[in-house]
């Protein structure tokens, strides 16, 4: 079993209040939330945002694990993912990740189908199977 963990800290009101949050390795150690960066594009982080990021790094592991069980190796792994929060219902209604890859010497049919395999497989996606996950993937 792996465990990993995260941590934040809130004071004050939904609106009004603060909060800041830290990652057990300290590559964030502090980081500024609230309202206005969550729902109003200020500055600082949102669960979103990391959860998005999380996703995508996940993603681009898993992709990469499941090209070399097909006997690819990628020279290249970029990917994005955008997570949607829909305020009014209170859930994450849909992730969107883009991948755009470079794998020496596989063809379109053959990394499309290891990417959608990706898509529903990675640890991250599977958390998020109450949302919509949709995809882009590239070859380029």
């Amino acid at each position: 079993m792996i465990k990993k963990s995260g941590s934040a800290k809130w004071s004050g009101g939904l609106r009004d209040g603060v909060g800041h949050v830290s990652t057990e390795t300290g590559v964030l150690s502090d980081a500024a939330y609230g309202f206005a960066t969550r729902f109003e594009g200020a500055r600082g982080t949102n669960p979103e945002e990391l959860i998005g990021a999380a996703h995508a790094a996940c993603f681009s592991m898993a992709l990469a694990g499941g090209l070399g069980r097909a006997g690819f190796t990628a020279t290249s792994i970029d990917a994005k993912s955008t997570v949607t929060l829909d305020a009014d219902k209170g859930e994450i209604t849909q992730v969107h990740v883009e991948v755009m890859a470079s794998v020496p010497g596989i063809d379109e049919a053959m990394f499309q189908e290891v990417a959608e395999a990706t898509k529903q497989g990675c640890p991250v996606s599977k958390v998020l199977a109450g949302a919509e996950i949709t995809m882009s993937a590239r070859l380029g």
